[in-house]
């Protein structure tokens, strides 16, 4: 293989596009404030790894009067997200209708929570939807089964178009609550799709709905990249011609270039301020090293200097280091670097080719694609042990890997070969490995990057 065409196969090109549809705006409105029901002093235990997860019972969410079409369609889209945000947390397991329709309820509270306990419950969630001046309005408790209080209560009001929302903010006020932790319910996933006949970066939820372009260049665009503000996404886009570095502010959908010197520059990686960004430039003859500059482009400086290509940087959470691949020894490696570009060292050394690290938010781990045997599997990597772990085996090739900003998921794309050619899918599991979901169904898809939270 030719160095240029490892150099493709390397920098594993994904792809985003450039101009923001209408709506986007609208569509992350905020809720209008809620009410808090009631605070009544209640002790939840919390025990920190230990404690599995609260049981939960949630009935199917109660009606107050009349709805109309639209309230009622838009309260059955709030019950089945807020259900899945809490199942889906890995704080709560939660008994739902089905599960629940065992039992015979009474009508009398007393009586009704010991029944709810009787299935191992420990918290009950009762939420009614009723309507208002064609509003939906959500009111929502969460009982303590053992002493038969309210520990949470909440309201909220909004037009039934934002009810997924509503749904989302409940759920995270609910996590975080009990767990200390804020919720991924509102945060973003950006991802590659195809589904237009070109590749476009679009946006989804965390649960995967509301998938939606951000970019329509109708050409290659790739390696999305979000700014830790939330506000806004670097990409690589040849809408000019050649690969180069842009911007894209989510609430106006204005495009900044910000690297456009240059024959190829690839996959960038914001610095955890924002300030910097970090990114591969080819400097001739199918090599490539890694460069940083300032948020708009000054500044260059490049860090490497190698006979081999270096690529994919990621930029630590604590700002201090840089991961990134290389093959100056041979076959493509992890590395971690100083900001500076000093104290090198490897931190892969299963496999014969690993790509595409990412960070945990703490800063202590690497999940990265890896190829053993046959295809990539998804790894990841203590960086101070350098113990590594297969958190996939097998089911096509699993590759560009990263962790939710909590650190407790971690999305991923799966590419399969079949007989009428070969699919990739988005999914996302949990950071051990289990609980896998997919995200994404319509055309191909790949290279996902989770938001942080929501300020």
């Amino acid at each position: 293989m030719t160095r240029a065409s490892k150099t493709t196969v390397l920098f594993a090109l994904t792809f985003l596009a450039f101009w923001l549809v209408p709506g986007i705006g609208r569509s992350q409105q905020s809720i209008p404030a809620d009410e808090q029901l009631s605070d009544p002093e209640v002790n939840v235990v919390l025990e920190g790894r230990q404690r599995s997860r609260f049981r939960m019972a949630m009935p199917a969410l109660g009606r107050d009067g009349a709805l109309g079409p639209q309230v009622r369609s838009a309260a059955e889209v709030l019950e089945e997200t807020l259900r899945a945000d809490l199942d889906q947390s890995g704080v709560f397991d939660v008994q739902g209708p089905t599960q629940l329709s065992a039992l015979t309820l009474t009508g009398v509270e007393a009586r009704d929570f010991e029944l709810y306990r009787s299935l191992r419950n420990e918290l009950l969630l009762r939420a009614t939807v009723k309507q208002e001046q064609g509003r939906l309005i959500l009111e929502g408790r969460v009982f303590d089964l053992g002493s038969g209080k309210v520990v949470l209560g909440k309201r909220y009001r909004g037009d039934p178009s934002i009810a997924r929302r509503i749904a989302h903010t409940f759920a995270d006020e609910i996590i975080v609550y009990f767990s200390g932790r804020q919720g991924l319910a509102l945060t973003s996933i950006a991802f590659v799709s195809d589904r237009s006949g070109f590749k476009e970066i679009f946006l989804m939820g965390s649960d995967g709905a509301d998938q939606r372009p951000i970019t329509a260049h109708k050409s290659i665009s790739m390696s999305p990249e979000w700014n830790p503000n939330g506000r806004e996404i670097a990409y690589i886009s040849y809408y000019s011609g050649t690969p180069n570095i842009y911007l894209v502010d989510l609430s106006s959908g204005r495009k900044t270039p910000v690297i456009t010197t240059g024959s190829l520059n690839i996959s960038p990686s914001f610095s955890p301020d924002g300030k910097r960004m970090a990114f591969a430039r080819s400097i001739g003859d199918g090599n490539s090293e890694i460069f940083i500059c300032n948020r708009d482009g000054s500044g260059l400086q490049q860090l490497t200097h190698s006979s081999g290509i270096d690529a994919n940087p990621a930029w630590s959470p604590s700002g201090r280091e840089i991961a990134f691949t290389s093959s100056r020894t041979g076959s493509p490696q992890i590395y971690i670097m100083d900001a500076e570009g000093t104290n090198l060292r490897r931190v892969a050394f299963e496999g014969n080719y690993n790509d595409g690290a990412a960070w945990s938010p703490d800063g202590t781990r690497l999940v990265y694609a890896s190829r053993r045997t046959g295809d990539f599997d998804i790894a990841v990597a203590d960086v101070v042990t350098l113990e590594s772990k297969l958190l996939t085996h097998g089911g096509g090739s699993n590759e560009t890997p990263s962790f939710s900003p909590d650190g407790r998921r971690i999305l991923y794309s799966t590419k399969r070969r079949g007989a009428s050619g070969s699919n990739t899918q988005i999914f996302v599991m949990d950071a051990t490995g289990g609980n896998r979901k997919q995200l994404t169904t319509e055309g191909n898809n790949t290279s996902p990057v989770w938001s942080g939270f929501k300020e």
